[in-house]
């Protein structure tokens, strides 16, 4: 299955109008304004003028219906062919573009090549995987596989219209993959983080850079190989492209050299969902005006329906319940039911480990999470006995003791390595942590912590889980030095 984009490379906010608007916006709002000023030299003389006289004149712009101010194009307009990209240097940041010099458009030399290839599960059998990938070409591609076997795809693709504003080609490279344990399975060990994002490998600019993305990347990379990993989940905020669509493909060759090996899962956050009057729980324009279109494409995990994201799947001894936090989880709603549900469906005997995750935190000593969400989906994680509950959003790592409704309802004990141990033959409450320090901006903590808060650290770096039927192995990996900042086990009998 292809994610493509329907014009290749294009740079702009996806809430930008679809009808052509002048290359040059500077230009343009300068025009309109019947200033005498005119051209491209013109624009950096005004820029010399001082930004607060250039953006009066850059926010009278009424030709392009929506703010001109977030709107940055670079690559085909109306009149260039499809695969085209222009490279345009600017001053006066992403709010505030001066277009100084555009190249002659370029042509990509084979823009139907596939692209960015990454795997994800489709089921609970540990025989079945999905493969996806980006490519230029509007018809389907072939695959070869299993010494000899070969098998067709679908083009799935999306164009700015889809948001909520409104075999000559040659083949990739030879890759491996594995799939999961299946459901059941003895064993299971994953990576889990959230918000990770792109950053660029030189000192070129993007609109939206996560810092710590790259160095992340980098060590899950290497830690594929060294402990035998079956599988990641990355729950939520995902390329942080927020509309500029070609930071996808970015973010896809970033994380191609893991995640075309296991499956990669995830889980939709706020900067893939949200956008007011599209049917997000929260009103906001995280998305860029997105609305989960390119997150649907590129990541097609085995939900029920275009615009319900949450599934649940087991992989070896763990059951994972993953949930959209950015669509409505109050009781009584679709999801809620699902959730009710799925939980309720959960055979101990098969996979002794349930684990849930969603993207934004039910307990954060450094945010101020919805209350909302506690007060709807916490007494459910407590009937059903969820094991762990992993969370991201907020950019830091964060454990909490056996917690329900902010009271320590269990406190974990030293093994003999003294290593933090909760004995869940004597369940309590789950283990909560947030899991979002894979590569935003880190957030710092207060001086003070609520009680039920007992590991705070904000390093970049991802989680490493070791599961077995009878112990759960937890791990912070600190992504600078690969070494491990913190852990605690959860055992159980079944």
């Amino acid at each position: 299955m292809k994610g493509q984009e329907g014009k290749a490379l294009k740079v702009r906010s996806s809430h930008a109008p679809q009808s052509p608007c002048p290359a040059s916006i500077l230009n343009f709002a300068i025009r309109q304004t019947n200033s005498q000023i005119e051209g491209e030299e013109d624009c950096r003389d005004q820029y010399q003028r001082g930004k607060r006289e250039m953006r009066k004149v850059f926010y009278s712009v009424d030709a392009c219906p929506d703010s001109a101010a977030n709107y940055l194009q670079t690559g085909d307009t109306a009149s260039l062919p499809l695969l085209y990209i222009e490279f345009v240097f600017f001053t006066g940041d992403f709010s505030l573009p001066c277009v100084l010099a555009r190249t002659n458009p370029i042509k990509f030399a084979n823009p139907s090549a596939p692209l960015y290839g990454h795997v994800s599960s489709i089921d609970s059998t540990g025989t079945s995987m999905r493969l996806t990938w980006v490519s230029g070409d509007q018809t389907p591609q072939q695959v070869q596989y299993a010494s000899g076997k070969s098998a067709t795809s679908t083009v799935k693709t999306f164009t700015v219209a889809d948001m909520c504003s409104n075999s000559s080609v040659g083949w990739s490279n030879t890759l491996s993959l594995k799939t999961p344990p299946a459901s059941g399975a003895a064993n299971l060990t994953f990576i889990v983080y959230g918000d990770m994002g792109k950053a660029p490998l030189d000192q070129s600019v993007e609109h939206y850079i996560q810092p710590g993305s790259t160095s992340v990347a980098s060590a899950i990379a290497t830690d594929i190989d060294a402990h035998h990993i079956d599988s990641i989940f990355h729950i939520g905020d995902i390329s942080y492209a927020t509309g500029f669509l070609a930071e996808w493909e970015f973010f896809l060759k970033q994380i191609e050299p893991y995640a075309s090996r296991v499956p990669y899962m995830a889980a939709i956050g706020n900067h893939e969902r949200d956008y007011p009057g599209s049917g997000s729980f929260y009103s906001l324009t995280d998305s860029g005006g997105e609305c989960g279109v390119p997150y649907g494409t590129y990541f097609q995990m085995p939900v029920s329906a275009t615009d319900k994201p949450w599934y649940s799947i087991e992989q070896g001894p763990v059951h994972f319940t993953v949930i959209s936090t950015e669509h409505d989880f109050t009781s009584g709603s679709e999801q809620y039911t699902w959730i009710n549900a799925d939980l309720a469906s959960v055979n101990r005997k098969t996979t002794p480990w349930v684990v849930f995750t969603g993207h934004r935190e039910m307990y954060s000593s450094s945010s101020d999470p919805d209350s909302s969400f506690a007060a709807s989906i916490e007494p459910l994680l407590l009937k059903y006995k969820v094991d762990l509950a992993l969370y991201g959003h907020v950019h830091n790592y964060e454990t909490t003791c056996a917690v329900y409704q902010s009271q320590c309802l269990a406190m974990p004990t030293k093994d003999a390595s003294g290593t933090d141990t909760y004995n869940n033959n004597n369940y309590a409450a789950p283990v909560q942590v947030v899991v979002g320090m894979a590569g935003f901006s880190l957030d710092t903590f207060p001086s003070t912590a609520p009680s039920w808060s007992l590991v705070r650290l904000s390093e970049f770096g991802f989680a490493r889980v070791t599961a077995s039927r009878s112990d759960l192995l937890f791990e912070f990996v600190n992504s600078g030095t690969s070494a491990v900042h913190d852990r605690f086990h959860i055992i159980k009998t079944y």
